[in-house]
């Protein structure tokens, strides 16, 4: 998800290692990375352009402050560390503000019009937000099939109310515009206090789809229309946006398929383009897969800062009940085989495993070699499957004979087995050592509270895993746990000397600088 721009970013902050001061010189090495990632990226171009002219007006010619702070809270900064932040406040800026709001009527059924090109997944975006509307704020939706030109578009709709236990409404044979006003009287006589219109798209915007949806407008009177366009599409979704809220004058934009798209250009250009808000995110297949859109999270992932409130609005997403006792026996080191798989299947709820680490405030720590699968998380699934209910509340009872059995069961080699088994008891030894000194992250979780901060953790985790680039432990790694075929990722050995020098030379070149 966004590595164009991520990986842009990355680039332009290598640009200062050494440097005490922005340059004009050095910003500009940093911005040419900068504009090479927008442009790729498929952000627009005048987007691109305005967002590299702040940024170099904002960072040409600052004097950094290497330390900032004071006492046991004194931390040391760097010129790339100011870039970042102000590339952060720029991003956040072209993306506009949070804006997730709806507008509600007191008497009448909200009417909430969907509108988009065909394939933009508008179908599937109209039940998520029915579920949204549903479990967050407590409304009676009325699903309606207006869409009666793709096939099995209504079928679709149904199939999507059933599953969210909604009623979907149609009437066969007639035509969009008065299905709509049939569909609000309807929502009326079952109290339905919110209607949800599933319009017609086409391939391409054209005269006759622009009149329906003119017509279902002026007859229905929607207190929102929001515009569903695929992230894929690049400059051609903030373009088709603007022609819809030319024509409709749109309330705000639900993006989907960002998960999915490694450019993300459409995300920064749509709001400077068409003036509307970004409202939500579709970032993954299931009906709970819409985010508000939050644009400093987004903001901060792109520049590989990671997005800890949205981990934690995952966490709580498909957390149930208190789970602050199972959170002190993993941090005990005290879990189980039994308690690991519950833990598997609650992460397999949160989304993706690359999802869920890009969110991680550590990104630098993780190595690019790092190959997260999803499906390595049901082969681990399938392995504690065919235990027996003593092995998985007792890992100490496991022998040779109890690993073929369980590697014939899941399918798998009697090596897989025992690889399962060793990284686990190292995880359990490692979640002990987070128990006891480790927090920040985890201590966002309800039931971790007391734990201490971010760069705590950050620090804790560098010194067990014996290098900041790399995830790999002895054992046990995320490469190595998650299915990556190189094993734990090396770690090289470090010449001091040589690490002595390049620390007098960087010295050097400040000193330089400052003159």
């Amino acid at each position: 998800m966004l590595d164009v721009l991520s990986n842009g970013f990355k680039l332009a902050k290598d640009k200062f290692s050494g440097k005490a001061l922005l340059t004009e010189q050095n910003v500009s090495d940093a911005i040419g990375e900068i504009r090479k990632s927008l442009l790729e990226a498929d952000v627009e171009y005048g987007v691109a352009k305005d967002f590299i002219t702040k940024v170099q007006e904002q960072a040409i010619g600052q004097i950094v402050q290497l330390k900032v702070g004071s006492g046991e809270k004194r931390l040391k900064v760097s010129p790339g560390d100011h870039f970042t932040k102000i590339c952060h406040e720029q991003l956040i800026s072209i993306m506009g503000e949070a804006d997730s709001s709806l507008i509600f009527n007191k008497q009448n059924p909200t009417v909430i019009m969907m509108v988009g090109l065909q394939g933009s997944g508008k179908t599937t975006s109209t039940g998520k937000l029915c579920k949204y509307l549903m479990t967050k704020l407590n409304k009676k939706p009325l699903l309606v099939a207006a869409d009666i030109y793709r096939p099995a578009a209504i079928d679709q709709l149904k199939v999507l109310g059933q599953k969210i236990d909604c009623p979907v409404f149609t009437v066969p044979g007639a035509k969009p515009a008065d299905i709509c006003v049939k569909a609000v009287a309807k929502a009326l006589e079952l109290g339905c206090d919110t209607v949800l219109l599933d319009t017609a798209g086409r391939l391409s915007i054209d005269t006759e789809l622009m009149a329906e949806l003119d017509e279902i407008k002026t007859k229905c009177r929607p207190s929102n229309i929001l515009f569903v366009c695929d992230a894929m599409m690049g400059q051609d979704a903030v373009t088709t946006a603007k022609a819809f809220n030319d024509r409709l004058d749109l309330s705000g934009v639900i993006m989907t398929k960002l998960d999915g798209d490694a450019r993300g250009g459409a995300a920064l250009s749509i709001r400077s383009i068409t003036g509307k808000p970004l409202k939500f995110l579709g970032v993954g297949e299931g009906l709970d897969r819409l985010e508000e859109f939050r644009p400093e999270g987004l903001a901060s992932r792109i520049l590989g800062l990671g997005d800890v409130i949205g981990l934690m609005q995952d966490f709580e997403r498909v957390h149930q009940g208190d789970q602050e006792a199972e959170v002190q026996k993993m941090l005990g080191g005290q879990f189980n085989f039994k308690d690991f798989y519950q833990q598997l299947s609650m992460i397999q709820k949160m989304g993706s495993l690359k999802d869920i680490m890009a969110k991680l405030p550590m990104q630098q720590m993780i190595p690019k070699e790092v190959n997260v699968d999803d499906r390595e998380l049901v082969k681990i699934k399938s392995m504690i499957d065919s235990m027996t209910e003593q092995e998985r509340l007792n890992p100490a009872v496991f022998n040779e004979s109890r690993v073929k059995r369980i590697a014939r069961g899941s399918g798998n080699k009697a090596q897989d087995v025992n690889d399962l088994i060793k990284r686990f008891k190292t995880m359990r030894n490692m979640m002990g050592m987070l128990g006891k000194g480790m927090g920040g992250l985890l201590g966002k979780v309800p039931g971790m509270q007391g734990l201490n901060q971010i760069n705590q953790m950050r620090k804790a985790a560098q010194q067990m895993m014996g290098s900041s680039s790399g995830m790999g432990m002895p054992g046990m790694g995320m490469p190595d746990l998650f299915g990556n075929q190189g094993g734990n990722v090396p770690v090289k050995k470090i010449d001091k000397d040589k690490m002595r020098k390049l620390r007098k030379k960087a010295k050097d070149a400040r000193k330089k600088n400052r003159r």
